[in-house]
């Protein structure tokens, strides 16, 4: 809102009001709620998985590969003691069996996309890209999790027949 806004809302009373600086797209690339035609529903955000494992730098590999095939993944996601994304590691370095630092194994600086990505665009490029899933952050790098290409279509049909 507005220094404006906020400073009306402030002098009718409310006790909790704050000027968010950063503006609309900060806003909803945090993955905040949206509305209007392009709602938050049509946005990446609201169909990320949240159940996606991830490990720090420092994680021995071993212990990181039984965890994530635990849990049913075939990738982790690198992060750091914010959950800022810093790798990935992929099928390739989890069918390995190294005991070496998940730092010495990860892949740097996967590309990411923001929670307010519309849904449609996301899919777009998972087709031509030919992608299984894409790793969701926000605009301060923080991990929110993992959009899957299988969910991201169905989600879409179901949008699109509306």
């Amino acid at each position: 809102m507005s220094p404006r806004a906020a400073s009306r809302l402030d002098g009718l009373g409310f006790t909790q009001v704050f000027d968010y600086v950063a503006g609309k797209a900060d806003w909803a690339s945090f993955g905040l709620p949206i509305e209007g035609e392009h709602h938050s529903g049509t946005r990446v955000g609201a169909h990320a998985r949240t159940d996606v494992p991830a490990c720090g730098p420092a994680d021995r590999m071993q212990e990181v590969r039984e965890r994530v095939r635990a849990a049913g993944w075939n990738t982790c996601f690198v992060t750091d003691e914010r959950g800022v994304v810093l790798g990935r590691l992929g099928r390739a370095a989890l069918a390995g069996d190294d005991d070496v630092s998940v730092e010495e194994a990860m892949t740097l600086g996967p590309s990411t996309v923001r929670p307010s990505l519309e849904l449609i665009k996301a899919v777009e490029r998972m087709r031509s890209q030919r992608l299984t899933m894409l790793p969701v952050t926000r605009s301060d790098g923080v991990l929110v999790g993992v959009l899957r290409r299988e969910d991201a279509e169905r989600a879409l049909a179901a949008i699109e027949a509306t």
